[in-house]
């Protein structure tokens, strides 16, 4: 009777840590695919940043809702990196952006994941030249694996600097401030 119990003990503890292994490979991957996105847009490299896109993929942004790759490599092909830049003649350097992507929460159901994120974007395309903060946001994406790869479904952009910005973002778990809370 002890070695049966044993080996269910055992059999449920590698079973538990290969389920742990999966979600510890999802999540690594899905992080990757974030960071490469963010790396291909700062670098625009449009062709690593489609790579990261399902065929029926769903981009809103400040700009609008892009449906389909095809609408999304358009909208991408003038933004980050892509964006044309007037370099002088014997030039050394030039200004860039760089966006970060930190603090993901992701949760993983099979072949499907959702994930939030915060980002920040820094320039030193300033009249100084010093390096500033230029935007700051949060991304709520729905992702999906597709022949053992993970890619974004739906990305929603939170570009908390500009005008898509809110009062509070229920994605984020935040309540209405304007809502008071019962006292203890």
């Amino acid at each position: 009777m002890k070695s049966i119990r044993l080996t269910i003990a055992l059999a449920a503890s590698l079973f538990a840590g290969a389920a742990w292994a999966g979600y510890a490979d999802d999540r690594a991957e899905i992080e990757n695919v974030s960071n490469k996105y963010m790396v291909a847009v700062d670098a625009g490299d449009i062709e690593t940043v489609m790579s990261t896109w399902a065929d029926d993929g769903l981009l809103v942004w400040v700009f609008g809702t892009e449906v389909g790759k095809a609408a999304i490599r358009k909208a991408m092909s003038g933004f980050g990196g892509a964006r044309p830049q007037n370099i002088p003649e014997g030039a050394t350097s030039r200004p860039r952006t760089r966006h970060q992507i930190i603090n993901h929460v992701i949760d993983v159901t099979g072949n499907t994941a959702k994930s939030t994120a915060y980002w920040f974007a820094f320039t030193n395309n300033t009249p100084q030249g010093d390096v500033q903060l230029l935007y700051f946001g949060h991304y709520e994406d729905e992702m999906v694996k597709v022949n053992g790869k993970w890619l974004f479904k739906k990305r929603h952009v939170y570009n908390e600097s500009r005008d898509n910005r809110a009062l509070f973002y229920p994605g984020l778990g935040e309540k209405d401030p304007r809502v008071k809370m019962p006292a203890r």
